[in-house]
This record gives C-alpha cells, structure tokens and sequence, in this order.
C-alpha cells in the first residue's frame, strides 16, 4: 500500500482519491458480507420502517440495528442499498469499458497498420459513432433493447468503442512505422503475431488512461439512464436509480434517500477521475506538473 501510495505523488488530493476508490471498490466487493441487511430480500423489509431518518432504530427482527444512513419507502437500510448499488455501478462500467476496449484497439490496430480502405471504413464508422450524442446512441438502444444489466453494458459499448478504435489508430500509425516492426516483418512473422505481440504492447499507454476516464463517463452515463427510468430495473439497482428512487421526496423533506447515493455517485466519478489523472503523469513523465 505503502508503495502505491508513494506513486501518486506527494499531491494529498491524489492520495486521498486513491484511498477513497480503494474504499469504495472494496465496500462494493464486500457488500454481502457488510452490510446490515440484503436490501432487495424482502423477508428483511418492513414497511413500517419507510423513510426512516439517519440514526433511527430499526423495527426488531430487520436485520439491522440502527438505520445510520435512514431507509427508503419500503424499509431498505440506505447504507446497505447504497454498498449494492456501487456493486451494479462498478460492474456496468467496468464491463462495458473492457469490452470496448478490447473490440476498439483490435479495430484501431488493424486500421493503423493496414491502412488503405480498411483504415478509411473503420474511421468513418468511428466519425458516424462520435457525430451522435452518447446519450442519445444509449437512448435509442435502450429503447429497443428493454432494460437490464446486459442489455446497458450493450448500450454503453456501442457508445465506448470508438474512442478506443481512434486512439489506437493514431499510437499504431506512429510504431507501424518503427524498426522493430520491419524486423519482425522481415522475419517472417504472422501478421497476428506483429499486431498483438509487438505493436499493441507500445500502444498501450494511451488507451489505460483513456479506459479509466470512460469507466467514469460509463458509470455516469448509466445513472443518469438509471435516473430516467430507462436504464436499470428496480431489482438491479444502481446508484443513479437509488437516487431516482427518493428523488419524488425531497420535496417532502426525506433528503436522505437520494442524498447519500449521490454522494456515493460524486466521489466514486471523481476519484476515477483523480486516478485516471495520475496515471496519465505516471506512464507520461513529461505530463506532470512541474
């Protein structure tokens, strides 16, 4: 620990982003284990004990001994939904982001590397892609595709590829061209072999730093779907339909069931993105901040 914090600079913002991801990641990790009570087994709910204030005491035989976060209408325990519901945002990010990427650079290799019409046809579908809204491609998909975890990962990868596909392409112009590349082609290797095991390692750097940022952007993007009402079902809750889910009281003075989840939501995305920045100076030395 001790070494990884010594890599992110002597910045406290940095450390302090670092330790709040690590945080989180391991509360998302741990939710059955943590939390007081499965907020989605309903054997554990009590009516009774809807909109409960932070601090107030659970109904005996709940599960919990004390709401410290408060409970939402139906009796679920805010500080357990909330663990949950980073789990369901994590995984929706994470997945989505890996499988653009992976689809992205394969695309972005062959399109540096070959170049010609291959190289003009991947780009223009990434033009067409990157021409439209994220929120509206998600939208539309979503619209066709219903609601549920894979279907949103689907949406959100539709919308990631292409970023990945035109950083690759420019890192993979630049090495195609390089004496390790003529080597290898003179040695006679398959072009398999040049594009995943001599060219993609060097294009690499690039695409770490912009897959942490588009974890971000992917998590944000499906709670504001979430929020919506067209992203996640209520028996896969997120954290943006956490928020959605008390957003109806706030008017009637129940803050809580939509604050805490958004709180969870802001310093998750922004300590992604402190990361992510970090990680920039480190694989770029002549990036950080002198």
């Amino acid at each position: 620990m001790k070494i990884l914090l010594d890599a992110f600079s002597p910045s406290w913002v940095e450390r302090c982003a670092l330790l709040v991801l690590i945080a989180l990641l391991l509360g998302a990790l741990a939710a059955p284990l943590i939390s007081p009570q499965n907020p989605y087994d309903l054997a554990q709910l009590s009516l009774s004990d809807g909109r409960l204030p932070p601090g107030s005491a659970a109904s005996a035989g709940q599960g919990v001994q004390r709401y410290w976060l408060g409970s939402d209408d139906q009796g679920r325990d805010m500080l357990s939904a909330i663990l949950y519901g980073l789990r369901i945002s994590l995984l929706v990010g994470l997945s989505s982001t890996l499988l653009a990427l992976a689809f992205g650079l394969s695309l972005g290799l062959m399109a540096g590397y070959f170049g010609g019409r291959l190289d003009s046809l991947i780009m223009r579908l990434a033009d067409i892609q990157l021409s439209f809204p994220a929120i509206l491609i998600a939208l539309i998909l979503l619209a066709v595709l219903g609601q549920g975890v894979g279907k949103i990962v689907t949406a959100l990868f539709a919308v990631q590829w292409a970023y990945y596909a035109r950083t690759t392409r420019s890192a993979a112009l630049v090495e195609r061209r390089k004496d390790y590349i003529e080597a290898a082609r003179l040695l006679g290797l398959s072009t398999p072999r040049i594009l995943f095991r001599h060219l993609l390692p060097n294009c690499l750097p690039p695409l770490i730093v912009v897959a942490a940022l588009q974890v971000a952007a992917a998590i944000s993007l499906e709670a504001t779907l979430s929020f919506l009402g067209i992203g996640l079902p209520i028996t896969e809750p997120s954290l943006g339909l956490l928020i959605a889910n008390g957003f109806q009281y706030l008017l009637a003075g129940n803050y809580w069931i939509s604050f805490f989840p958004g709180i969870a939501l802001v310093l998750l995305i922004v300590a992604i993105n402190l990361v992510a920045d970090r990680l920039r100076d480190i694989i770029n030395p002549r990036l950080q901040k002198q």
